[in-house]
């Protein structure tokens, strides 16, 4: 209790050491906090982001020729819409975000478009809702740039196709793609018009596979599905994939090194504090060793401030980093700022760490408190 008087008087006696000292300390828990929020937010924020890249899985019939696949963007052949819900129901696989698509070289009038028929998206990882794909109703249809400009057809616009009626309700901008020149309808639809039941062209995907963890992904993810659909083929975009994998590195990366140069920052902060208090202190110091006060006592007194300073610039240094996460999010994170919310988690590592990193910050001034030799103090007054 002597010790925990001292500290409380020594406070009060040096308000705006410690008041620094204290801001120091928030400041890089307040960091660390919003940070890792950030970061959080970030990587949810890249992910959605490099999915607009698109799918970099395609699952295709057995037999389909690559060239012609490559030359053409799809494949002639054909294989059961059963395998989406094989490959759909199965949990804990390398691969999300599934799209059943049926495609086909259609006459539609003068021209010749690539009719596209897309299921609804089917998912493997619970909590992943985020479409990846154009979200096709029965009897809808949308234009890609060309078939539009060609037939001057506009969103709202009905129109007749082998006599059934489909009602427009997009046309696409242009992408220099392929997807240029596709009328993509609901894949019952597309089974209708090309009298294909039942029959779909491919399963595209993204796997969820990280480069630097899996050095062959493609081997695992032709293990993981040819074992579940011994006649079909798997082709992995890899430059695709690898793009995104790097992305989310070098985000992780440079939120380390910015954190770490903040949180290393405010560590040469306090000790710099604390050896301006050591300094203030000489006199005390030499008085309470002439006293019989040993060395344990000395440093006890010392790292039991820094304590004090981690504990409560834990607090408050949480609030700060969860107010300042919550306030600049929206403006930066648009797609995923609504998920942050206060990270309780965080708030218990801070209570445990910060006093830690006080303590570090403050030792090396309070072993020099330890061994000043108190007559060479005392003798100096």
């Amino acid at each position: 209790m002597f010790i925990l008087r001292l500290i409380y008087n020594e406070i009060r006696y040096r308000r705006l050491n410690f008041l620094l000292s204290l801001s120091a300390v928030g400041a890089a828990v307040a960091l660390m906090v919003a940070f890792f929020a950030a970061a959080g937010a970030s990587e949810r924020e890249t992910a959605r982001i490099m999915l607009r890249m698109g799918f970099n899985l395609r699952i295709l019939p057995r037999g389909s020729d690559p060239g012609l696949l490559f030359l053409n963007g799809f494949s002639e052949n054909t294989m059961p819409e059963a395998y989406l819900d094989v490959l759909a129901s199965q949990k804990n696989f390398s691969y999300n975000h599934l799209l059943a698509t049926l495609q086909q070289r259609f006459r539609w009038g003068d021209s010749e478009v690539l009719l596209t028929g897309l299921a609804p998206e089917r998912y493997t990882a619970a909590g992943d809702r985020a479409p990846m794909s154009l979200a096709m109703e029965p009897g809808t249809l949308y234009l890609g740039y060309r078939p539009a400009q060609a037939t001057g057809y506009k969103k709202g616009d009905t129109i007749l196709i082998d006599s059934r009626p489909f009602a427009v309700v997009g046309c696409l901008g242009e992408t220099g793609s392929l997807d240029d020149a596709r009328l993509f309808c609901h894949l019952r639809d597309a089974q209708a018009l090309l009298d294909q039941p039942g029959r779909i062209s491919e399963i595209r995907a993204v796997d969820c596979l990280c480069f630097s963890a899996v050095p062959d992904p493609l081997a695992v993810l032709r293990r993981e599905i040819t074992a579940i659909l011994p006649d079909v083929e798997v082709i992995h975009l890899k430059d695709m994939a690898q793009a995104r994998t790097e992305q989310r590195r070098m985000i992780q990366g440079l939120f380390r090194f910015i954190l770490w140069m903040a949180v290393c920052g405010c560590g040469v902060w306090v000790a710099a504090l604390a050896m301006i208090n050591v300094r203030d202190r000489r006199c005390e110091i030499g008085l309470f060793r002439a006293l019989g006060y040993g060395s344990a006592w000395i440093g006890l007194l010392f790292l039991g401030k820094a304590v004090v300073l981690g504990l409560l610039g834990a607090v408050l240094g949480f609030a700060a980093g969860t107010l300042l996460a919550l306030s600049l999010a929206p403006g930066i994170f648009t797609i995923t700022a609504h998920g942050l919310g206060p990270d309780y988690a965080m708030f218990w590592f801070s209570l445990l760490g910060a006093p830690v990193f006080a303590a570090m910050a403050s030792f090396l001034p309070t072993m020099i408190a330890i061994f000043q030799d108190p007559a060479a103090v005392l003798s100096e007054e």
